[in-house]
């Protein structure tokens, strides 16, 4: 992908700076084989960059993607249309806390240290990543019952993982 980069430092600060990027067929087919997806039909991000106080910015778009992956459980082909705002806050006294791996999110996730240049087609590549379904089901797709059993074993049931469940039938019967 041409990179659409921005060197914040040089833009001027008195009006929001609009973009749009639509990536080319040959960058979408690169990009849906990075991503592991059987095709990427559209994808664009538009919006405007917005100066914030004496250098900090705030980044609003919409990404919009329409992408095709395979049904996790036919494999049959999924296409999902992707339509979400995108918002970002670049400030410069951004404080990167030494916490423990395990920690709560923050309440504002859309704030990120103020860097000297913004790619913005990076941008739009990991809000495609974040954007793209974990789990694609055709429609009409579910998931069957699945046994494993060893020749001569007796399937285990739902009932038998249940610990309680004889105390629960034993307790009915004493009514």
């Amino acid at each position: 992908m041409t990179s659409r980069s921005l060197r914040l430092a040089r833009l001027d600060r008195t009006h929001p700076h609009a973009f749009e990027l639509v990536p080319d067929a040959d960058t979408r087919a690169a990009l849906a084989e990075e991503l592991d997806l059987s095709a990427l039909r559209k994808l664009r991000l538009a919006g405007a960059l917005h100066p914030e106080g004496r250098a900090d910015w705030r980044l609003e778009a919409t990404l919009g993607a329409t992408v095709v992956q395979p049904c996790g459980i036919t494999l049959e082909p999924v296409t999902t249309r992707i339509d979400r705002p995108v918002a970002r806050r670049y400030v410069e006294a951004f404080q990167q806390q030494d916490l423990p791996a395990e920690q709560e999110m923050p309440e504002d996730d859309s704030l990120e240290p103020l860097p000297d240049t913004l790619h913005l087609d990076s941008v739009l590549i990991e809000e495609l990543a974040l954007s793209i379904p974990a789990f694609p089901r055709a429609e009409g797709a579910e998931m069957g019952d699945v046994g494993a059993t060893p020749p001569g074993a007796e399937p285990i049931r739902d009932e038998d993982t249940k610990p309680f469940a004889g105390l629960r039938d034993a307790l009915k019967g004493d009514d």
